[in-house]
């Protein structure tokens, strides 16, 4: 039984595969393809856009959803969440979609389960379906990506999407330059710079972050603003330069991200989310077709 914890887990030639499969979903269509399949969502962290895409992508595969309560579940009463994914194996799910704010869950319940676990966002670990949508929202706009270079912004640190894009971008090609304030940066031998703009100069892409407050032990900012005044990408920090900007969601407007270029052509924010759902789609099939 074969599960997805992290980018790593797929090769290249069926990442391939994943995405090509995904672009035939883009036009929104329904499909039979797990129909009669039974597809469990638990998430122990707040989400919209991947919750509600696992869901969407699910259904117009075929599938019924099972949207776990966690709140009003039983591990409010004690119980472990071993046994919480065992007794949900046991209602025999073609796929269980898990998040969770502690690193390596996923991981875990994959050794107590006979069916694929899909990992949603792990901690600060991993978010492997949000770095392979990216993948595929990059592809669709330059093509070809090999030795185009990409600048990481924000909070990369506590991120588990940058982690993920980190290792994945840079297997198909691409060179991955971060940015950030040096409380925010991880150790890492790829360049990094301390001034937005610096980064910027050569990049043919951007990829802005939220600032992960929910994972700091102190503050960091007297507020989220201070931050902004140094990292916001703006219209007048990109001018007229030809390159797209990405971000996983929440934006924090005028923060990470400023009104004006959320509403330019070049800013691909809503685009992500509809490969998303394409992106899920094919990953779904992928593990429970297996």
């Amino acid at each position: 039984m074969r599960h997805l914890i992290e980018t790593n887990d797929l090769s290249n030639q069926e990442i391939k595969l994943i995405l090509q499969e995904a672009l035939n979903y883009l036009d929104g269509k329904h499909h039979d393809t797990l129909k009669d399949r039974v597809i469990i969502t638990v998430f122990f962290e707040n989400s919209t856009r991947t919750l509600s895409s696992f869901e969407v992508a699910a259904k117009r595969m075929g599938a019924e959803v099972v949207r776990l309560d966690v709140a009003r579940s039983s591990t409010k009463k004690g119980e472990t969440i071993y046994d919480t994914a065992a007794n949900l194996n046991a209602m025999l799910p073609s796929a269980i979609v898990v998040r969770h704010k502690h690193a390596g869950v996923p991981h875990l319940l994959s050794q107590h389960t006979s069916c694929p676990i899909i990992n949603g966002g792990d901690g600060a670990n991993a978010h492997p379906t949000q770095a392979l949508l990216d993948l595929l929202t990059l592809k669709r706009n330059f093509n070809v990506l090999e030795g185009k270079k990409i600048v990481i912004v924000g909070d990369i640190r506590n991120s588990r999407v940058a982690n993920s894009n980190i290792n994945l971008l840079q297997r198909f090609g691409m060179e991955v330059i971060l940015a950030a304030p040096p409380h925010f940066t991880p150790k890492t031998h790829l360049k990094v710079y301390y001034r937005l703009e610096e980064a910027i100069k050569e990049a043919d892409a951007i990829m802005s972050l939220r600032t992960q407050v929910e994972r700091h032990s102190f503050p960091i900012y007297g507020s989220l603003r201070d931050y902004g005044r140094d990292f916001c990408i703006t219209k007048k920090l990109l001018k007229d330069r030809n390159i797209i900007l990405l971000h996983p969601g929440p934006v924090h407007r005028n923060i990470d991200i400023d009104d004006e270029m959320l509403k330019d052509p070049r800013c691909k924010v809503l685009e992500q989310v509809t490969c998303g759902v394409a992106v899920r789609m094919a990953v779904l099939k992928f593990f429970i077709m297996q």
